[in-house]
């Protein structure tokens, strides 16, 4: 929906938003164009209500504790101006209390959701709460003892999404508490501050006649003393006369999460969904999917309709992925350390795939409340650096090994190049330690530990330890950019895959996880209504075969396959890789040789960092530069993805150039008179 704009205009000239856009005189909706038009002229329209993205109002923080020395976490997400809660847990170390401050309550105040135990004013909480995250030091047992680990979720409220009210019970059975969630809630929780009593919970799924508690593994329970049997409104809840919720004179907070069913106001267009309570019904065997609309990060849930079962906490910094292997799990209700859970689920283009058969997650029958909130970012890059980076092991202290300066999901990792060696691939969807090799068809393999693991902040491995000329590319999911997608064959031509890069992908990396097939490439500029392709891990032109991708182009939402094994093998598993070109960022695209020197132009600001290129009408290598290693010049080292080759510098193969790079001939392929070539660049 559109977003109205409060003010006229200014003489300023920031970088428009997305629209659409709609006038402060209500004189209709302004296009992408026409508040270009703006800027470039100088002027700019003034926003009362930008629309939010999952990375504004929400956070999945991993630390190390630092002991005496401050811990600041810096995400983003302004706590301490627009309020909302901070929930952390030991992830390392059994025994350790949950600790969730809010913005009501106070920072340094907290609640264990683990514990009846009332609000303790400690110097073990979140001691400051700030503009773009959170902070505390000492040697604090729950959030910061040295070299424990740690995992702390935000919640920013923001309309609907997330809000936090406290009030005063008055045992009154009926009694109303405003709020300001701007929609129904889909899930409220209320516990009592100023003595003991139980997280009492409401959610949408079991409704107003029933109530489960977060601290138990109590079965979902009847009664009208807990909401009067009276459904939440947008606007405020109703509480009946149960301790729990409405003693006379006790103090409340309540945290209200919202329930998007196609009417959330997120994302650049202002009209994506961000969070969802629903449930489901066991059906005791692996495969059932949950349609959420989106691909989640975090997944709270809970079997309601027998005791024993936990709350259990996954989200995609710790382990909740694609790889069929345990889950790394929290739960809600204990204070037990991080441990495997399942496999339980696995996070889908468009939801969550249950993939567990025991009770807790997926007894046959059962019923299953859950809470899941959308992976970020939704926000399109503005640049490389934001997304992109090549680091060289161990260059930084402390952890992690490579360093990117941003979530990593995806990275290639080459060892020392002046020796050779194997391609390694890896991703955050598919798991820490699930290898495959641009250059082989083998099927992934359990390889790296700690060396390639994911849960890190901003780069790859969670220790560190020079070891130079090994080098990494990392890219980070982000729409109109770079995106991944884990999915099982049918062996149905024609099948479509969902897809979240937001635009139609220019280049796909298709590989079997279970398989040996060959890698399997598409690019926009093959002839795709031939079903022309390419395979990543070996030499050869480009051939044809409309099993693979068909004849048909993805789209902005969707991927075609064929029913070849390498791309769509009935009961194989998968994982594609999605390229798209980004102005400034990234350039998916081709040229023909001239057989001296060529500039291919990328839009880009300045000379891009990294090259790719790949004859396309010949056999010959698929050759990769970047600046950690040299475009310059001179001589440049290059690598090659379908081999294990060591850095070959022995030809002044390419230059850098203002707006893209520069290829000479070299005699090696790469400028070949009248050849045929695609290539992708960043920036």
């Amino acid at each position: 929906m559109p977003k109205r704009y409060l003010g006229n205009i200014i003489t300023d000239t920031p970088t428009a938003p997305a629209g659409p856009y709609e006038s402060d005189a209500a004189s209709g909706v302004w296009s992408v164009a026409e508040a270009s038009a703006y800027t470039k002229a100088g002027l700019w329209p003034i926003a009362g209500n930008f629309p939010l993205s999952p990375e504004d109002v929400f956070s999945t923080d991993l630390w190390s504790g630092t002991g005496a020395t401050t811990n600041t976490i810096t995400n983003g997400i302004d706590i301490s101006g627009e309020g909302g809660l901070v929930w952390v847990h030991s992830r390392s170390r059994g025994g350790e209390q949950h600790i969730l401050t809010d913005t009501e309550n106070g920072q340094g105040k907290a609640l264990d959701s683990s514990s009846t135990s009332s609000l303790s004013t400690t110097t073990e909480s979140v001691q400051n709460l700030n503009s773009d995250g959170y902070s505390f030091s000492g040697d604090l047992s729950p959030i910061n003892r040295p070299n424990d680990t740690y995992v702390g979720w935000t919640f920013r409220k923001a309309s609907k999404f997330f809000d936090v009210v406290t009030y005063t019970g008055n045992g009154t059975s009926g009694r109303t508490v405003s709020h300001n969630l701007g929609s129904v809630p889909g899930c409220i929780i209320v516990k009592r501050t100023d003595t003991t009593g139980s997280w009492r919970s409401y959610h949408t799924s079991l409704g107003a006649t029933k109530y489960i508690d977060i601290n138990s593994t109590s079965a979902a329970g009847t009664s009208n003393t807990s909401w009067a049997d009276t459904e939440p409104t947008s606007t405020e809840i109703t509480l009946g006369s149960s301790v729990n919720v409405n003693a006379s004179g006790g103090s409340y907070v309540a945290y209200l999460f919202a329930h998007n069913d196609g009417d959330g106001d997120f994302g650049p267009d202002g009209d994506a969904d961000i969070i969802k309570c629903g449930s489901y019904t066991g059906t005791g065997s692996a495969g059932l999917e949950i349609d959420l609309g989106f691909e989640p990060q975090w997944f709270l849930m809970k079997r309601t309709d027998t005791a024993g079962s936990d709350w259990f906490l996954f989200d995609v910094m710790r382990g909740f992925d694609a790889s069929g292997n345990a889950d790394r799990g929290l739960r809600a209700n204990t204070s037990d350390a991080e441990s495997n859970v399942g496999p339980a689920f696995r996070p889908i283009a468009n939801g969550v795939e249950v993939q567990g058969t025991f009770s807790s997650v997926n007894a046959s029958g059962g019923t299953y409340i859950y809470m899941a909130i959308r992976r970020g970012p939704m926000a399109v890059p503005e640049s490389a650096t934001d997304v992109f980076d090549v680091a060289e092991r161990g260059a930084d202290s402390p952890p992690p090994l490579y360093r990117s300066g941003f979530v990593t999901d995806m990275f290639i990792n080459r060892a020392d190049v002046t020796l050779g060696g194997n391609n390694y691939v890896l991703d955050r969807l598919r798991g820490q330690v699930q290898v495959l090799m641009t250059d082989a068809s083998d099927a992934e393999a359990a390889y790296g530990g700690a060396a390639y693991g994911f849960d890190v902040m901003d780069g790859i491995g969670n220790f560190t330890g020079l070891d130079s000329n090994n080098y990494s590319w990392m890219w980070k999911r982000a729409p109109n950019f770079f995106d991944v997608v884990a999915y099982s064959g049918n062996s149905t031509a024609g099948r479509t895959v969902s897809h979240n890069l937001g635009v139609a992908p220019e280049m796909m990396w298709v590989k079997g996880r279970s398989n040996s097939d060959n890698w399997s490439v598409y690019h926009k500029d093959l002839n795709v209504g031939s079903g022309q392709y390419l395979q990543l891990n070996v030499t050869q032109a480009a051939g044809t075969n409309s099993n693979q991708f068909t004849t048909t182009a993805p789209t902005s939402s969707v991927f075609s396959l064929g029913s070849d094994g390498a791309v769509n093998g009935s009961s194989t598993t998968y994982i594609a890789y999605l390229f798209a070109s980004l102005d400034g960022v990234s350039k998916v695209g081709s040229f023909t040789g001239n057989g001296t020197t060529i500039n291919i132009d990328c839009g880009f600001s300045s000379s891009a960092r990294f090259v790719m290129t790949k004859r396309t009408d010949a056999g010959s290598d698929w050759v990769v530069w970047d600046t950690e290693r040299g475009i310059v010049a001179g001589n440049d080292g290059y690598l090659v993805l379908n081999d294990v080759n060591e850095e070959n510098s022995s030809y002044d193969s390419i230059d850098t150039y203002s707006s893209g790079f520069s290829l000479n001939y070299d005699g090696v392929a790469t400028n070949i008179s009248g050849a045929s070539y695609i290539f992708y660049a960043i920036a």
